[in-house]
């Protein structure tokens, strides 16, 4: 601003304090999801190995490898083997199932191929069309056993002998 015969009229100062200095945000590091779904109307072809859950409601024409599960929804397909620590079947396999811990058949679930497996349970409705084959359990699954079996285990055979209540 011009003052008085040309001068220069100079006003005071005013300090205003800096606002702090704003970091970009950015969008958080992506967390591992922890299961994987093959959605309906989706077809996957080819091997399926890793670590994990994974939920398959379209169709695999392939093999599974996992450490993990592998859950077979009503209207899920596998053409292939599968191996893995868990399977659950609601949906229909073509192939051979190992299942190193436990094997779950559903009322609406099919099995075409011979099951080799620590633990089953074929629900009423299931069907395995096919051998089964058990395994010893692994050393994590030999404390629920224990609990089912109990001290109070139902014995059969020439030698068994009822306990009479005193």
């Amino acid at each position: 601003m011009m003052g008085f015969f040309g001068m220069q009229k100079t006003e005071p100062r005013v300090e205003v304090p800096a606002l702090p200095e704003e970091k970009p945000v950015s969008a958080p590091a992506p967390v591992r999801a922890g299961s994987t779904v093959i959605a309906q109307g989706i077809t996957v072809t080819g091997t399926i190995q890793g670590e994990g859950v994974v939920q398959v409601e379209g169709v695999v024409e392939g093999e599974f490898d996992l450490t993990g599960a592998v859950i077979v929804a009503e209207s899920g397909l596998v053409r292939g083997p599968i191996t893995a620590d868990v399977v659950r079947l609601a949906g229909r396999v073509e192939g051979n199932v190992y299942a190193r811990e436990h094997m779950k058949l559903e009322p609406t679930g099919s099995l075409d191929g011979d099951v080799t497996t620590a633990s089953l349970v074929v629900e009423d409705g299931g069907s395995l069309n096919g051998r089964c084959t058990t395994l010893k359990p692994t050393p994590a699954l030999e404390p629920e056993l224990q609990e089912i079996k109990g001290p109070a285990a139902l014995e059969f055979g020439p030698e068994f002998e009822l306990e009479e209540e005193r």
